[in-house]
């Protein structure tokens, strides 16, 4: 099964080709960009493809990263997944930053639990606890940062994420937030699309609201 992985859910914008049966990784493409995902996402993917041989129409299964994450990232992300599965008549499947960060620590230290902290910026922090399978053990929250301590402080295992250090006395990996695309093609290759739609991940509204006050009165007839 020939999975092609996405994730725009940050300041990178990346693409992979991924063979799911053997896990091996044919080619990757991405930047770190900051901004700007919807213009090179296809550039990356179109090179991935390319530098691993495969046609779009080779592909089994889309796997993109659902955040939590940048807002507007992580919509262009699943959209293009989206519209890429039903133009190729194939599955999409969502997979989280979370888990992601998660699986590359485990994969450091096999065999141990895992806490992902993110910060989330505003004294909260993205977070979510793994079993040493690296199976979710509980729900991913937004937290205030005090919270977050109280609840994790003795958790008993790995520690990683950048906000990892504000909630917890264990062990903390020294592992980024940086998304490793490779990882989201192995989980996006294991998941389950009956459970696994792609829908995104924001556990909290996005920073940029409408202001109270400056609406535009719409004109009426009469």
């Amino acid at each position: 099964m020939l999975v092609l992985a996405i994730d725009t859910s940050g300041t990178g914008c990346a693409a992979a080709v991924c063979d799911g049966a053997t896990e091996a990784l044919l080619a990757s493409a991405g930047e770190d960009i900051g901004r700007g995902h919807a213009e090179r996402l296809m550039e990356f993917i179109d090179e991935a493809l390319g530098a691993s041989g495969k046609r779009l129409e080779d592909i089994d299964r889309i796997a993109v990263t659902v955040g939590p994450g940048s807002f507007t990232g992580i919509r262009v992300g699943v959209a293009a997944a989206r519209g890429l599965a039903l133009a190729l008549g194939k599955p999409a499947v969502g997979v989280t930053t979370l888990h992601v960060i998660a699986e590359r620590a485990r994969q450091a230290e096999p065999g141990r639990p895992v806490l992902v902290a993110i910060d989330a910026k505003r004294d909260e922090v993205y977070t979510q606890c793994f079993d040493a399978l690296g199976e979710p053990a509980g729900p991913a929250e937004v937290l205030p940062a005090r919270e977050a301590r109280e609840r994790l402080s003795g958790f008993a295992g790995i520690a990683c994420g950048s906000g990892a250090h504000l909630v917890t006395a264990a062990e903390v990996s020294g592992q980024a937030d940086r998304i490793d695309i490779a990882i989201v093609a192995r989980l996006g290759a294991a998941a389950d699309p009956a459970s696994a739609k792609p829908k995104p991940i924001y556990l909290r509204g996005p920073d940029a609201k409408p202001q109270a006050g400056f609406a535009v009165t719409r004109a009426t007839t009469g």
